[in-house]
């Protein structure tokens, strides 16, 4: 080696201080933290709240320290960690935290980031995070080791002594000697540093770090204190506006928003623990009378009394909530059919035995669904549960009581119903983007069909509903029915073609299902455009509602061609002659005869001559002749009501 160069470097050696402490400020406070301290429990300092207070102060610490490290060639690129000689990069530790906590929306997760990051980085013994629960009055421990154990303790408020205490009511840092105020058996002795959680409205908490030599950092820690207050203070604002959101201020149960959401959350675990739900639906009746001739405080007065009620009969698994202006439905998980049918008697008792002023004891209809019983589906489940409600009103009431309903007790397509249906689908059809008879003919399709007089049933109940379209042709299917049975029997045809064409002729027009009502309610005479769309209802009749239904197939032909003329200028595909069907030109005489027959917007029914004669004018070009020799024959005797 050079002997300059040695000379050189052992000169500007001989002019360093022997020991640098003297010259690092940070090292003699290590230094000074080594020596044993006097007391057992350091005297509390007081530390500012860096956030709420001086937030210019900690940034001049932060500052202070990253210039530090630059200027110090020993620590590199940061502070040692006193016992372990380990650098720490103070502004490495506040971007990690806050990485950490970008994507956090739990308070346990806060914790379980703030613990990580305290362990990773500065080797730490325990971190421990105390809540502060008013009702009970003490602070709540939850303790985090260096190997991944959790404690859990609770330290009472009336503890004035106890440290954890004292920094929560003092809202000042304390630094203990040791950590045996926590009360955790087997925790590692070790020093202890305790910060409140300081926020904007007052102390969440405390939080406790274990590890010695803490002064070192305390700047730091207090910063994380704060900042975690922050974060907690911002998580309770979310909840509380997620509660008042989903909150009904006039019942304090569920809005209909919140119910849904606890619905689905109860559903789906429900059909994971394969267990039933029921959800019971209650209306108030006559509610619109009361607030037309009350006013709508007294309407209010009597909501409020029946979630009164729900909620002291309610069980703390049960979820209520207003589900409508006047309805109130209550979710029961790990409930049959039958003890939600009891829960709903006892209710009803409940209420009437209940006087409102001017209006006498409260009545409700109730209606009930029963996961997975009548559905696994949401919407279909609450469709069930209204639909039996309003089959419970129009039930009405027995020996005082309401008629309390399920949906697995009463046959779907019976009037009431099927009227409670169509009720609940039109009230409900901008919310669920569907329609009454796009249901009603998915139901018929899925139809269990046992015998050919349960066929006949459902065929009726479905051409009514959908005849119930335009108020103009109401019982039109059904008279069209009778009038094509009676002509299939004037020319003796056989008993099973006979009744096969009385259940096509009743489900003929089930295409207008299709139609929109615009259309189909228009009561002037309809325009080429219109007319072209009216034109498709016997396609869609045979091809969407008869074609899924093994059934009813064989009635197609009838249902398609019923508006075909013996000339070939029918629709929808011009046939001619014995082209069309026999059966298909018995309904097109009779749906004819009932057209002319009936009153429509823009003209009164005709005569019973007068309709004949026009048949007879037609027969031949429009219309079968023969057949409509045989039914001119039978008019008179056929009945004329509408």
């Amino acid at each position: 080696m050079n002997e300059n160069k040695v000379d050189s470097k052992k000169a500007q050696e001989s002019k360093k201080p022997r020991n640098s402490a003297v010259s690092n400020p940070l090292a003699k406070q290590l230094n000074t933290l080594k020596k044993p301290a006097v007391k057992k429990t350091v005297q509390p300092k007081t530390i500012s709240d860096p956030i709420s207070n001086d937030t210019s102060n900690i940034v001049a610490k932060i500052n202070n320290f990253n210039t530090n490290k630059t200027s110090n060639k020993i620590y590199g690129s940061g502070y040692m960690n006193g016992s372990s000689n380990k650098v720490v990069d103070y502004s490495d530790i506040v971007y990690s935290l806050n990485s950490a906590l970008s994507e956090k929306t739990s308070i346990q997760n806060l914790f379980i980031a703030v613990h990580n990051l305290f362990t990773e980085k500065l080797n730490h013994i325990f971190t421990a995070f105390g809540i502060y629960h008013e009702k009970s009055k003490c602070i709540n421990m939850k303790l985090f080791n260096s190997l991944g154990n959790t404690y859990t303790s609770k330290i009472f408020m009336s503890d004035d002594e106890n440290p954890v205490i004292k920094c929560f009511n003092n809202r000042d840092a304390l630094c203990c000697k040791n950590n045996k105020f926590l009360n955790i058996p087997y925790l590692h002795d070790s020093s202890a540093l305790i910060l409140p959680l300081n926020s904007v409205n007052g102390c969440k908490g405390v939080m406790v770090i274990g590890k010695d030599n803490l002064e070192t950092h305390i700047g730091l820690f207090a910063f994380i204190a704060n900042y975690c207050a922050l974060f907690m203070q911002n998580v309770e604002l979310v909840e509380q506006t997620n509660l008042y959101a989903n909150t009904d201020t006039l019942t304090g149960l569920y809005t209909h928003r919140g119910f849904q959401e606890v619905l689905s959350s109860e559903l789906k675990r429900a059909s994971d623990n394969n267990s039933e739900l029921s959800i019971i639906m209650l209306d108030i009746n006559n509610i619109s009378k009361i607030n037309r001739e009350l006013g709508h405080a007294k309407g209010d007065e009597v909501i409020k009394l029946l979630a009164e009620k729900v909620k002291q009969n309610s069980r703390s698994s049960d979820k209520a909530g207003r589900y409508g202006g006047d309805e109130i439905a209550i979710i029961l998980p790990d409930t049959s059919t039958a003890d939600a049918k009891y829960l709903a008697e006892y209710i009803t008792y409940c209420l009437s035995c209940c006087f409102v002023d001017d209006v006498g004891p409260v009545k409700v209809s109730v209606g009930i669904a029963t996961f997975p019983e009548c559905s696994r589906d949401q919407e279909k489940l609450l469709i069930l549960a209204e639909q039996a409600m309003y089959v419970s009103q129009a039930k009405g009431y027995k020996e005082g009581m309401s008629a309390i309903v399920s949906s697995s007790d009463f046959n779907f397509w019976d009037d009431d119903a099927l009227n409670s249906f169509a009720e609940v689908i039109a009230k409900r059809h901008s919310q669920l983007g569907i329609n009454f008879e796009d249901e009603l003919v998915h139901k018929f399709n899925n139809e269990n069909i046992v015998s050919q007089n349960h066929l006949m049933e459902l065929a009726n109940s479905l051409a009514g509903a959908i005849d119930a379209k335009d108020p103009y042709t109401k019982g039109h299917s059904t008279s069209v029915s009778r009038y094509s049975e009676a002509l299939a029997r004037a020319i003796n045809l056989p008993e099973d073609e006979v009744q096969r064409i009385k259940l096509g002729a009743l489900l003929h027009d089930v295409g207008k299902i299709g139609i929109p009502e615009s259309v189909l309610k228009k009561p002037d005479k309809l325009s080429d455009e219109e007319w072209e769309i009216m034109k498709q209802h016997p396609v869609i009749g045979a091809e969407k509602v008869l074609e899924p239904n093994e059934a009813l197939r064989d009635l197609m032909p009838m249902v398609k061609y019923h508006h075909e003329r013996v000339d070939g200028r029918g629709y929808p595909d011009q046939l001619k002659g014995e082209e069309i069907p026999l059966a298909a030109r018995i309904v097109a005489v009779a749906d004819t005869y009932h057209a002319l027959i009936s009153d429509r917007p823009y003209r009164k029914g005709l005569s019973v001559d007068t309709a004949c004669q026009i048949l007879k004018d037609g027969a031949g070009t429009q219309w079968d002749a023969d057949l409509v020799r045989h039914f001119i024959g039978i008019a008179p005797a056929l009945s004329t009501s509408i």
